[in-house]
């Protein structure tokens, strides 16, 4: 595997955290009660995904409403595109 491959592998590996952050962020809207932030797993989540998303927040957030993880997401997919593309 060369560069461009294990780049564009850790992007999509990126990507997931950023969805399962997502879906994660659900749970206590369904479940009425809030996130366990000792868990192990919900701890990496936040702790790999924050320091991307946090930039985004201060320019993102509409009320109650946070774009940054759409945004993240679309600028992860757009550089996964151009690396992509320039492998082949």
């Amino acid at each position: 595997m060369d560069g461009i491959g294990i780049i564009l592998t850790l992007l999509q590996i990126l990507f997931f955290l950023i969805l399962a952050r997502v879906i994660i962020s659900w749970i206590p809207m369904f479940t009425n009660r809030p996130l366990d932030y000792s868990n192990p797993i919900l701890k990496l989540i936040f702790d790999l995904t924050e320091p991307l998303l946090a930039p985004l927040r201060r320019f993102l957030m509409i009320g109650m409403i946070d774009l940054s993880p759409i945004a993240l997401i679309i600028i992860i997919q757009v550089i996964s595109g151009v690396l992509a593309g320039a492998r082949n």
